[in-house]
C-alpha cells in the first residue's frame, strides 16, 4: 500500500481543465406556478407500478456488480494481490480530505478520504462518478477506467500513482478539494415541501420542489446527503441562512467545457453509461447511467435528440394504463428536481423516450429504470448544455433486445430546437403513469417497452413510488 501526501502531489503536476475556485455548481430554481397550464409536449409516456422501493441492500448489491466489464477491455494484468485499504468512511473529515496521506491503488471493498478525493476530481474532469459518496463502487469503477482510456493509461480501473497524477492535473490540480462554502440566499431559498404519493396531490403543488435544504445543498454540490453532513458535523443543514459557511466537495464548474465539440451521445446498456464523444470518438464527457432492464428495455439503434426542455412538467395520462380506475383523471405535475424526469428532459426520436433527471441520484447505476435513460439531476443539467437537437444518439448492447434489432423511428426530423436555457419555461413531458398496472390500454398510443418510471428509495418521504428494478447482481 503506497501512501503519499497530496497536496505535495497536487503541487507538483501544472495546473489545467477546471479553474473554478468555488465549490458551487448549477443553480436550481424550482418551476413557476402555471407551467402545467402552459406546457408544450415533450412526448414521454412514463409509466410505474407500487412495487417497492430498492432496499439499501440491493443497491449495495449493484454497487459492486460486474456486468458493465463485459463491455470494456479490462487490463488485469499485473494486478497483483488484492491490497488492504486501511481507511474507513468514518474517517472522512474536511481536513483529512485536504491534507491526510493519499492511499494507493483504490478498488474494490474500500472507502474514506482517499476514495472521496477520487471521486471529486473525476467530477471536476468530465468523468462522473455519480452521487460521491466516499464508497468505490463500479460507478467509480467505470469513471475511472474511462478516465484512463481517453488519457493513454492502462485501463485497468484500479487508481495507481500515475491515474492520481494524471487525475490531478485534468481535475486542476486544487490545493483543497473541499472548501468554506459561503451560503447565498438563492442557495436556501425554498420552497420545501414534502411530495405526496398521489398523482392528483402531486399535481396541486406549486413546484415539484426539494424536500429539505439538505436534499439540495447535497445535489448542488454532487454528493450524498449523510456525505455532506459528515464533512460538516454538528451543523443543521435544513436550518442554514444566507451568509453561513458550510464545507463543501469542489465540484466541477458548471461552465467548464472539455476541449472539442460533441458529435454524439452514446449510450450502454450492459454498462450502464452515457457517454458525450466527439468526431473522432474521444470520450469527451461520462456519466453512469440508469437504462431500461431486461423486460423494460432501453430502445436499440441510431436515434436523435430531437428537444431539451429544462424543468419539465409532468403529465399524468391514467388512459394509456388497462388497469387504471375508471374514476382517475388526468393531471399535470409541475417542474422540479422532484418531477418524474427531474430537472431536465432530453427528448428522443424514438416515441416517448428520453434522457433525463432523476429525483433519485443514489440509485443512479445500481437499478433498473422502464425504459428511458435516467442521469443525476446535476449530469443531465451539465449534459443538456453541451448538446442540441439534432445530436445522434447511439444505443449499443441494450438487454432484452436482439442484437441489431432497432426500435422507434430512425428517420423522424428533429424539432422544437433545444432550449437549454429555459428554466422553468413551461416544458411538459407527456407521461402515463398508474399504481396499479405497467401494461398500456391496447390501442393506446406509444410503442411497446416506451416507460421511463424511475426505481424508487426511501430517499424522502412519499417520493417516487415507481416500479423498481432489483440492482443488478
Amino acid at each position: 500500500m503506497k501512501t503519499i501526501g497530496y497536496a505535495a502531489l497536487a503541487g507538483l503536476v501544472l495546473a489545467a481543465g477546471c479553474t473554478k475556485d468555488e465549490a458551487k455548481t448549477d443553480a436550481n430554481p424550482p418551476a413557476q406556478r402555471g407551467t402545467a397550464e402552459a406546457a408544450r409536449p415533450s412526448g414521454a409516456d412514463l409509466q410505474y407500478t407500487p412495487d417497492p422501493d430498492p432496499t439499501p441492500q440491493q443497491i449495495e448489491q449493484g454497487r459492486f456488480a460486474t456486468d458493465w466489464t463485459e463491455v470494456v477491455k479490462l487490463d488485469t494484468t499485473g494486478g497483483g494481490a488484492p491490497i488492504r485499504n486501511p481507511e474507513k468512511w468514518e474517517q472522512i473529515t474536511a481536513d483529512r480530505v485536504n491534507n491526510g496521506p493519499m492511499f494507493l491503488p483504490l478498488s474494490g471493498d474500500v472507502s474514506g478520504p482517499s476514495v472521496l478525493r477520487v471521486q471529486m476530481l473525476l467530477d471536476r474532469a468530465f468523468f462522473s462518478p455519480g452521487e460521491m459518496d466516499g464508497y468505490y463502487g463500479k460507478n467509480t469503477a467505470k469513471a475511472v477506467y474511462f478516465f484512463q482510456q481517453a488519457h493513454g493509461l492502462r485501463g485497468t480501473a484500479r487508481v495507481d500513482s500515475a491515474t492520481f497524477a494524471a487525475l490531478a492535473r485534468a481535475g486542476g490540480s486544487p490545493q483543497n478539494l473541499v472548501r468554506p462554502y459561503r451560503l447565498t440566499a438563492d442557495d436556501v431559498k425554498g420552497p420545501f415541501i414534502t411530495i405526496p404519493e398521489n398523482v392528483q396531490d402531486q399535481a396541486k403543488l406549486s413546484c415539484s420542489c426539494y424536500n429539505n435544504l439538505t436534499e439540495k445543498l447535497g445535489e448542488d454540490f454532487h454528493v450524498a446527503p449523510d456525505l455532506l453532513k459528515k464533512l460538516n458535523p454538528g451543523v443543521n443543514l435544513d436550518g442554514l441562512q444566507a451568509g453561513q459557511s458550510i464545507n463543501a466537495p469542489l465540484v466541477r464548474d458548471s461552465t467548464a467545457r472539455a476541449p472539442g465539440e460533441v458529435s454524439q451521445i452514446v449510450v450502454s446498456g450492459r454498462g450502464s453509461y452515457v457517454q458525450a464523444q466527439d468526431a473522432s470518438g474521444k470520450v469527451l464527457y461520462h456519466f453512469p447511467s440508469t437504462l431500461g432492464s431486461t423486460y423494460d428495455p432501453s430502445p436499440s439503434g441510431e436515434f436523435k435528440v430531437t428537444n431539451i426542455e429544462q424543468n419539465p412538467a409532468w403529465h399524468y395520462q391514467p388512459n394509456l394504463i388497462a388497469t387504471a380506475p375508471d374514476t382517475a383523471h388526468e393531471a399535470m405535475v409541475p417542474g422540479g428536481p422532484n418531477n418524474r424526469v427531474g430537472a431536465v428532459w432530453m427528448a428522443l426520436s424514438a416515441p416517448h423516450y428520453g434522457i433525463h433527471g432523476t429525483n433519485k441520484p443514489e440509485t443512479i447505476g445500481y437499478a433498473t429504470s422502464s425504459g428511458c435513460v435516467r442521469l443525476t439531476n446535476w449530469d443531465a443539467k451539465f449534459l443538456s448544455h453541451r448538446v442540441r437537437s439534432g445530436t445522434p444518439v447511439h444505443f449499443a448492447d441494450i438487454q432484452g433486445r436482439a442484437a441489431g434489432q432497432s426500435f422507434g423511428d430512425q428517420g423522424m426530423t428533429s424539432g422544437g430546437g433545444a432550449r437549454s436555457g429555459a428554466a422553468g419555461a413551461g416544458a411538459r413531458a407527456d407521461s402515463a403513469a398508474s399504481a396499479a398496472s405497467e401494461e398500456p390500454k391496447a390501442g393506446a398510443h406509444g410503442t411497446p417497452g416506451g416507460k421511463s418510471g424511475g426505481p424508487g428509495n426511501n430517499r424522502g418521504t412519499g417520493r417516487d413510488t415507481s416500479k423498481a428494478g432489483a440492482a443488478r447482481p
